[in-house]
């Protein structure tokens, strides 16, 4: 078993707290909104704040059927979240878990930017390399987009 861990930086043109509320708040409402392969997203355990375990689930088709999250921290105020991807098809025998560990913080021109920590607990003697990692960052990214210009086209929502 071992750990890859990789750290990722995004930027986005609104607010770190807007974009936080919008991401990690509201995420289960918004993202099923956003995200056209997504058929679903519900809290299986727990009220949305620590402890709690979500599951996503995909449309028919694509590569991934679903994926569950499990809740560390949301800490608002620092705009600090924590979770794990903790069970999904893409995990596969390649993986236990991949947590997640992000902070989003004020750019200088008033925008955001986003610090993302991700360490892969890998099965056996499984590699992560940077070029997979990448996949997955390119589809995080997406969503990011997704939900900026969400925002930037809704200035009174998430203030």
């Amino acid at each position: 078993m071992g750990a890859y861990t990789f750290t990722d930086k995004s930027t986005a043109s609104v607010a770190p707290s807007r974009l936080f509320k919008a991401l990690v708040i509201d995420f289960n409402n918004l993202v099923s909104k956003l995200a056209p392969d997504v058929k679903s997203i519900e809290n299986v355990e727990g009220d949305g704040g620590a402890g709690t375990i979500k599951k996503m689930t995909f449309v028919e088709g694509g590569p991934i059927k679903y994926m569950k999250h499990k809740i560390h921290v949301i800490d608002e105020k620092n705009l600090v979240t924590k979770y794990s991807l903790i069970e999904s098809d893409v995990l596969e025998n390649k993986a236990e878990s991949v947590d997640y560990d992000g902070k989003f913080e004020a750019s200088a021109d008033g925008g955001c930017v986003c610090t993302t920590v991700t360490v892969y607990n890998t099965k056996g003697d499984y590699v992560v390399t940077e070029e997979e990692h990448n996949v997955h960052k390119e589809k995080a990214n997406d969503l990011l987009k997704a939900i900026e210009a969400y925002l930037l086209a809704n200035p009174s929502v998430y203030v």
